[in-house]
């Protein structure tokens, strides 16, 4: 009978944990929550894997997105010369300031060709002080993300897969996008 009892628990402990992690990765309940510039975010119905191609932090070392795992990440795409990029990253900024904690982070990549000092001056000019200078130098992550064009914004659940991705600039402060993303990064149970 201990036996039983036993299986039955691990069950459904190991049902639960599923649930949890599918919770995660669905965005079925965030559609309702798509106003203003969060219109153009695109939901995926199933997940997608993302690249664990390498890419450049501020100290020139190596990191991947795996190395984000259990986070909720927002992950930008960006260029220095991209104008629609500078009208966004302020926004992007406060919605670190608002939002950023433990559990959800926003990822910045510079990719192409941005050298170190001209991604600083970038953010200088605008004063963005909390988000990281990260780079894909050759675009290589890029280019295993299907990033077609700049900005390029994506949602990362904390397994590692793309739920969401928007592409342009977006008002990522607003209250809708604000709203969107506490939906997402703490789902109704």
């Amino acid at each position: 009978m201990a036996f039983i009892r036993s299986l039955f628990v691990y069950t459904a402990l190991i049902l639960g944990a599923n649930s949890t992690l599918a919770a995660a990765n669905s965005t079925d309940h965030l559609q309702a929550l798509k106003q203003g510039d969060m219109k153009k975010l695109v939901l995926h119905k199933t997940p997608k894997e993302i690249s664990e191609r390498a890419f450049l932090t501020q100290g020139a070392d190596e990191g991947r997105l795996s190395d984000f795992d259990g986070q909720y990440v927002l992950l930008n795409f960006w260029a220095t010369w991209c104008a629609p990029c500078r009208k966004e990253m302020p926004s992007l900024s406060a919605l670190q300031t608002q939002l950023g904690d433990a559990r959800f982070k926003v990822v910045t990549i510079a990719t192409g060709r941005n050298a170190p000092k001209a991604m600083q001056a970038f953010f200088d000019a605008l004063e963005i002080k909390n988000l990281p200078l990260y780079r894909d130098p050759k675009q290589k992550l890029a280019k295993d993300m299907a990033v077609l064009g700049l900005p390029m914004t994506l949602l990362i659940s904390p397994q590692g897969k793309e739920v969401a991705r928007l592409r342009g600039e977006a008002d990522w402060a607003s209250a809708p996008a604000r709203a969107l993303l506490r939906a997402w990064i703490q789902p109704a149970h």
